[in-house]
């Protein structure tokens, strides 16, 4: 583990923001706040957190048991809940090797939790920024063996990420040295379903000096270009593989406006 950045608790995190939602106590006044701002533009942010978790966990499951992956590279892992990924993992292949990274410092005092891995497998955390992509691949490639698969994980990462940051290029960075064989999952929250809503979602960040880049489903796509998708492609995140775990219910008959993805590097 590195790093020992002090909390800015004067300004809101996206993990712990989702650590509200999902009902956790590792968030500040000024988490909840902006939480509760989102939530009189759309209601469903508790189930919009739930609808991704779960989506990591059937990914997660469908790599380990039918894509044959045994080590996972997890960026922006966000606040410990479990179950967490090293946990659906190991269930599923106890030698699973997995690198949590993340830029929040609440997340390096949590740690702890995400490293109770199996005796046959490890779990590492690294603290660092999707930014900085040369630095994760360095560190996590002293815990992986970067020359076997490894499944990159951005779960609810990139509508943090602006094209002016250079998403794509980060995203194809960090698949670069990754062998033939290995895998890319991603979840992303989309303005397609809610024009109005979504707009004033990205302004209510942008006055908090946040990013909140709400893409459409072709520019979702656009990740994958030259990789190999998973079936069902390109879907909502709850309609990826249901049936590989738990549902959430989700009030009314809108869909949840998240798009998901898992393919294959070529």
């Amino acid at each position: 583990m590195t790093g020992h950045d002090p909390i800015d608790t004067t300004k809101p995190h996206p993990a712990r923001v989702y650590d509200w939602f999902l009902g956790g106590k590792d968030n500040y006044p000024v988490d909840e706040e902006m939480a509760k701002q989102l939530l009189t533009l759309d209601a469903r942010g508790p189930e919009m957190a739930r609808v991704n978790r779960a989506f990591m966990h059937r990914a997660t499951r469908w790599l380990c048991a039918e894509g044959g992956v045994r080590q996972f590279l997890d960026i922006g892992t966000g606040i410990p809940t479990e179950p967490n990924l090293h946990q659906i993992a190991q269930e599923v292949a106890p030698d699973s090797r997995i690198v949590y990274t993340d830029n929040d410092p609440i997340v390096l005092r949590h740690a702890e939790a995400l490293l109770r891995s199996t005796p046959e497998g490890v779990t590492e955390y690294v603290q660092a920024d999707v930014r900085d992509p040369g630095s994760i691949v360095e560190a996590a490639g002293t815990i992986l063996d970067l020359d076997r698969p490894v499944a990159l994980s951005l779960v609810a990462l990139l509508h943090f990420v602006s094209d002016e940051d250079g998403a794509y290029e980060l995203v194809r960075r960090l698949l670069e040295p990754l062998p033939s064989g290995s895998y890319l999952v991603i979840s992303h929250a989309t303005g397609d379903f809610d024009r109005e809503s979504s707009d004033q979602a990205r302004a209510l960040y942008r006055q908090r000096g946040l990013t909140l880049a709400l893409r459409s489903r072709d520019e979702f796509a656009a990740f994958f270009t030259g990789l190999e998708l998973v079936e069902p492609g390109v879907s909502l995140a709850a309609d990826w593989r249901p049936g590989l775990g738990e549902v959430v219910p989700v009030p009314g008959n809108e869909p949840i406006p998240g798009y998901a993805a898992v393919a294959r590097k070529l």
